[in-house]
């Protein structure tokens, strides 16, 4: 069989779920587990990027967190589910990748300037904050991902993780044959390498990305290198037929795959989240939901039982298309635009079948609350897996930078 490429995606500790994390990301992530081999992170190290003064809650967070995950169907025998912090290795790769990073890419991330704006009652003139997305990019890379779910306004975060991978593969792990007297003229490389667009000034042993045919080798050189020493810099090259030019890859460069999700409004109308005091959890007994979306927003034009409504711009008739069959969707609809029915009655109607649907998850949620140690074993688990991959990324990683296993030869 063929090896199933490799997805990785995590969430902040932020305790109990709600409707917009499931739509927003959970219902995409049981579609990827079936697809993918996945990693699924309760990022705990992340939650202190912004909330650093107080960690009492992250653990009975990350407890919440992962009872949510379990009772909508995640399974831990299709995806690896396990905390950040369990995997120290995402520590070691973030500081040797510090290393290399400048710290104009970190500052040019979009949501660097924007969460600055937004969260202005919060001290982040940290470290930890400006290099949230290095350490993004190392639990991204530690488990070699091919792609990492994402929307549009966050594919400048894989990006920076992709120029990062570059970056590290041109410092550490390029390298031309010595045995091309290349490395005494200048010159000479400096051209061999424009032509190839590569930088070969970099010292040390190397492995290669890529091999170059030496046909297309020899056509880049002989249109690029004609003032110093080329015929020399042929004769030498052509002896090695393209293969002086070998790099082992030693990290992913990952990719985006963007999904798309139904916009879910929160009761008010806006956004679904937690601040806005907007949402509906996971976890809510059918008598909250009730008491809830009694309340929520509908077409702010309809003041009157008589006046007809827009179900287009009203909050209830969308989650109606998310819970309700399709016969009390028309239903809702039809009536709505007629009149014929009013909003406390499409409400009821929404929140009747919102509680069918939620039933199974809170069953199997109940179920895990009785028993935490199983939810507790399963993060543990998951931990020992993703470590034992991480650590093979890391000794790639080390010998790439440090070449501790050409020393001990």
């Amino acid at each position: 069989m063929a090896k199933r490429k490799r997805v990785l995606s995590g969430m902040r500790p932020t305790g109990r779920l709600h409707l917009g994390h499931y739509f927003g990301a959970l219902q995409n992530w049981l579609k990827l587990q079936e697809e993918y081999e996945c990693f699924f992170f309760v990022a705990d190290w992340h939650a202190l990027t912004t909330h650093y003064e107080d960690t009492s809650s992250v653990a009975e967070s990350t407890l919440q967190v992962a009872m949510d995950w379990l009772s909508v169907g995640l399974d831990p025998e299709k995806s690896t589910l396990f905390i950040q912090s369990s995997v120290l290795e995402h520590a070691e790769l973030h500081v040797l990748l510090s290393m290399i990073t400048p710290l104009s890419w970190l500052e040019r991330v979009p949501t660097y300037k924007e969460q600055i704006e937004n969260l202005k009652d919060r001290d982040l003139g940290t470290y930890g904050f400006l290099g949230y997305p290095l350490l993004q990019s190392a639990d991204i890379v530690i488990y070699d991902a091919d792609f990492v779910p994402v929307g549009e306004d966050q594919v400048p975060h894989v990006e920076v993780t992709r120029e990062i991978v570059r970056r590290f593969h041109h410092t550490f792990c390029l390298h031309i044959d010595d045995a091309l007297g290349l490395p005494g003229n200048a010159p000479l490389r400096k051209q061999i390498g424009d032509a190839l667009g590569v930088d070969l000034f970099i010292p040390g042993p190397q492995h290669m990305l890529v091999e170059l045919p030496w046909p297309e080798c020899r056509a880049k050189l002989r249109a690029r290198i004609v003032e110093i020493g080329f015929d020399n810099a042929m004769t030498k090259l052509s002896s090695h037929q393209g293969k002086f030019f070998r790099m082992k890859r030693v990290l992913v460069e990952p990719q985006p795959l963007l999904t798309q999700t139904p916009r879910l409004p929160g009761l008010d109308g806006r956004r679904m989240a937690k601040s806005y005091g907007n949402a509906i959890w996971l976890s809510d007994p059918p008598e909250e939901i009730r008491n809830k979306t009694r309340n929520m927003m509908t077409d702010p034009q309809r003041q009157r039982r008589t006046d007809p409504g827009r179900p287009e711009v009203c909050p209830v008739f969308s989650w109606h298309k998310l819970f309700s069959p399709p016969e009390t969707v028309a239903w809702s609809e039809q009536g709505c635009r007629t009149a014929g029915i009013g909003c406390v009655e499409c409400k009821k109607a929404m929140a009747d079948n919102l509680i069918k649907w939620m039933e199974p998850i809170q069953t199997r949620r109940k179920e895990l609350e009785a028993n935490p140690q199983q939810v507790w074993g399963m993060l543990d688990a998951g931990g020992n897996a993703a470590r034992t991959v991480a650590r093979r990324t890391m000794k790639r990683v080390r010998n790439a930078i440090f070449k501790w296993d050409e020393a001990r030869k």
